[in-house]
């Protein structure tokens, strides 16, 4: 393990940890100009990874969804403090905090911790990609029959005209349920579900994530099947994500 890596882990960690003082509690809700949810949770925890990153890592730049960008990009951390913050908000526990570092655009370490769950998802490009401590793997299913999917919100499927293509999709697949945000990558990265269906991204919901869903031999691209990340994506095993990204495009 890399010294950066295990300061992500820790970082991602302390920061998680500090969301959950505010968990299920009787929390003010602002809204910011895109009319997204934020809380002082958010606030307080991309904070605390900001200042743990100055501390160790002066000389790299920052992208974070509260606060924005500083510093060098070209050698970059990027946050989301709480990625799911309706769910969060709602006291659903698959928010999860986000942190990746990410060289000339390209994420070579990703962690993703579900502070509520208490579970930890870990990979560095060519090291694998861990859950828990232990090796991650997505599933080795193979097509869409059977499959279990996961997807972001039903409005941002319908407005990018995906609601009517995972219907369809839905009647062949096992299930397709609602387990959006990072929590949905994960559980493609360890073989629990087959495909995500990501319709609306920023890059610091889906750059930890990536890294991840790719280390653990999946599948993570664009919805058009690019591999350079964008305003959507698609997480899937190999064996069932050229097919999903078929059927999406029908």
């Amino acid at each position: 393990m890399s010294p950066r890596l295990a300061f992500a882990l820790q970082a991602a960690y302390l920061a998680g940890r500090s969301t959950l003082s505010h968990f299920r509690s009787n929390l003010q809700v602002d809204l910011k100009a895109d009319e997204s949810p934020v809380t002082a949770a958010d606030r307080q925890a991309e904070r605390i990874i900001r200042e743990q990153i100055a501390l160790a890592f002066p000389e790299d730049g920052i992208f974070g969804e509260e606060e924005g960008q500083t510093g060098n990009q070209e050698r970059r951390w990027v946050i989301d403090p709480i990625d799911g913050t309706k769910s969060f908000i709602a006291g659903i526990p698959l928010y999860t905090t986000l942190l990746s570092f990410e060289v000339d655009g390209e994420p070579e370490i990703g962690v993703v911790y579900a502070p509520a769950l208490d579970e930890m998802y870990y990979a560095e490009a060519g090291q694998g990609a861990f859950w828990d401590g232990r090796p991650a793997r997505v599933s080795s299913h193979q097509g869409i029959a059977r499959s279990i999917l996961c997807t972001g919100s039903h409005s941002g499927l319908h407005t990018h005209g995906l609601a009517e293509p995972l219907a369809r999709i839905g009647k062949e697949a096992l299930s397709v349920r609602g387990w959006g945000d990072a929590y949905g990558h994960m559980l493609v990265a360890t073989g629990r579900a087959q495909g995500m269906v990501d319709p609306v991204v920023e890059r610091y919901d889906i750059s930890a994530p990536a890294v991840i869903v790719r280390e653990a031999g999946g599948v993570c691209t664009t919805l058009d099947g690019g591999h350079e990340l964008g305003s959507n994506a698609v997480s899937a095993c190999p064996g069932v994500h050229a097919a999903l990204i078929e059927a999406l495009r029908s």
